[in-house]
């Protein structure tokens, strides 16, 4: 057994066992992204509604503009996310395939920056700027393992994957200047 095939088996022990269609994780993405939530929730938490130790800023912005713009980024982080899990976890491939319809069409990665985005528009809501702290974390976080997970990709599909990167950006749909390391 190779390493690659290791790996995929390390990561199908789950529920998804036995998926071919799925190229694995990082063994600690779930786990990351789990302390990752409760430290930034609790954090967010008692810094918006208790202590206020750094939402100063939202005495300056005001909340016609907060408000819409929190619910617009929460609204967006949900779409990403949602279509995401549901295009990789709800759908079978029978022959593996790079995915790149839905979610995956704007950027390779829509779960994990639909998460992102979930950390940053409960930040704005307060203003909370260690909760934006936390989001900086989170999005390091996702980046050493969406680059993990790519490396896994390149593995199993190659050079479809690898025209998959230099058409669709890492993060940001429409920006292609955060996929040009991973374009290597």
């Amino acid at each position: 057994m190779n390493e690659n095939e290791e790996k995929i088996k390390g990561f199908k022990r789950g529920k998804h066992k036995g998926r071919k269609d799925l190229a694995g994780e990082h063994k600690f993405t779930d786990i990351g992204q789990l302390i990752l939530l409760i430290v930034f929730m609790v954090v967010w938490i008692i810094d918006s509604f208790f202590l206020k130790f750094s939402t100063f800023l939202s005495d300056y912005i005001p909340n016609y503009v907060t408000i819409p713009l929190g619910v617009i980024v929460l609204t967006i982080s949900g779409v990403f996310a949602f279509a995401g899990l549901r295009k990789v976890f709800k759908e079978i491939r029978e022959k593996p395939h790079v995915v790149t319809s839905g979610a995956f069409a704007y950027c390779r990665h829509p779960v994990y920056f639909g998460s992102i985005l979930l950390f940053v528009g409960l930040s704005i809501l307060s203003w909370s700027l260690i909760a934006f702290g936390i989001s900086v974390m989170t999005i390091i976080f996702y980046e050493y393992v969406a680059t993990y997970e790519e490396k896994l990709l390149v593995e199993q599909f190659g050079q479809e994957y690898r025209d998959y990167q230099k058409k669709v950006p890492k993060w940001i749909p429409g920006l292609k200047v955060f996929s040009r390391k991973s374009e290597k």
